[in-house]
């Protein structure tokens, strides 16, 4: 049997992909407009898309269709109700931003508690030539070392987050939907870490898990991450909350709808303290190819009959 592949959206993916292990028929579109799905698919047996939508109402339009491969770890794009009771396989890929991921979280703690944005933008704005002494401390600084670190979400990334984040010298406070030792609830998290960092999917339960009364209850001084799912944190709240000075600073690098067409609060350049990156955590060059290497592996995996990374809800 040959199969019929169709990669949606290979945009998204800067990296080599290798041709799978068995006869096909494949095409690929740089990007694809929830319009074009349909067409684009129609006789497809396998679907590659990272962040093209695929809903009921367009997943019933294709009876060929046998194989979803994700080329993310996030299937929130996926009607997997649908996929599940239709005997469509999906799967995703895991473990493969062991390393940027984890980097880029550190490298906006790095950024904030040292106030690198704010002090680069006033050297270029001219305040070290006005300045009556050789240094100026307009922002405060604060050491890595010694802080303490929130993780919320402790799967493999938060793992990785705190094996870093140890070896800068930060305490740890971790919390995880699995119980084990050294877990403390989410409150205890945000009322006594310097730095919390999100590590979770999004899902009913955790879509504006962190709102207007948890910033309040965390220290003045804190600063919060985001590289997991724009829609965990309220960002109108977090928006007020930076404005307001409820807490020293924000690192994102995830929206509630990407890309931001029609706008989006976080993106005021008059908030203070708050980065905000272009979903870019999980795309370093080595990350990237380790991705489109296991998402071949997955559809050769399928087609021989021994799916791997399944993905049922």
């Amino acid at each position: 049997m040959s199969h019929k592949i169709v990669f949606l959206d290979r945009e998204t993916l800067d990296a080599n992909l290798r041709k799978p292990n068995f006869p096909h028929d494949y095409t690929e579109y740089a990007q694809s407009s929830p319009a074009d799905v349909v067409e684009r698919l129609k006789g497809a047996t396998i679907a590659i898309t990272n962040k093209v939508p695929l809903r009921e109402e367009t997943l019933k339009q294709l009876p060929d269709l046998k194989l979803i491969a994700v080329a993310a770890t996030g299937t929130d794009v996926i009607d997997k109700a649908y996929t599940t009771a239709n005997g469509i396989t999906v799967s995703n890929i895991r473990n493969y931003a062991y390393n940027t991921l984890p980097e880029h979280v550190i490298a906006l703690i790095f950024a904030l508690r040292r106030n690198l944005v704010n002090y680069v933008d006033s050297v270029r704005r001219g305040r070290w030539q006005e300045s009556n002494q050789f240094c100026y401390f307009d922002y405060p600084i604060y050491d890595i070392a010694g802080s303490t670190l929130g993780i919320i979400g402790y799967g493999a990334l938060g793992k990785s987050i705190a094996t870093r984040a140890e070896a800068l010298g930060m305490k740890l406070l971790i919390n995880d939907v699995v119980p084990g030792p050294g877990i403390v609830d989410i409150p205890t998290i945000l009322r006594e870490a310097d730095v919390v960092t999100l590590n979770l999917p999004l899902t009913p339960q955790t879509k504006n898990l962190i709102g207007a009364k948890e910033l309040a209850s965390m220290k003045k001084t804190s600063i919060i991450i985001n590289t997991a799912r724009g829609g965990i944190v309220d960002e109108q709240a977090l928006a007020d909350a930076l404005r307001n000075g409820v807490i020293a600073g924000a690192g994102f690098d995830v929206l509630t709808v990407e890309p931001p067409k029609q706008g989006n609060i976080l993106l005021d350049p008059t908030i203070p303290n708050l980065i905000v990156t272009p979903h870019v955590a999980w795309a370093s060059k080595e990350a990237m190819q380790v991705l489109a290497d296991q998402l071949i592996d997955n559809v050769d995996a399928f087609v021989a009959g021994a799916p791997r990374n399944l993905v049922t809800a």
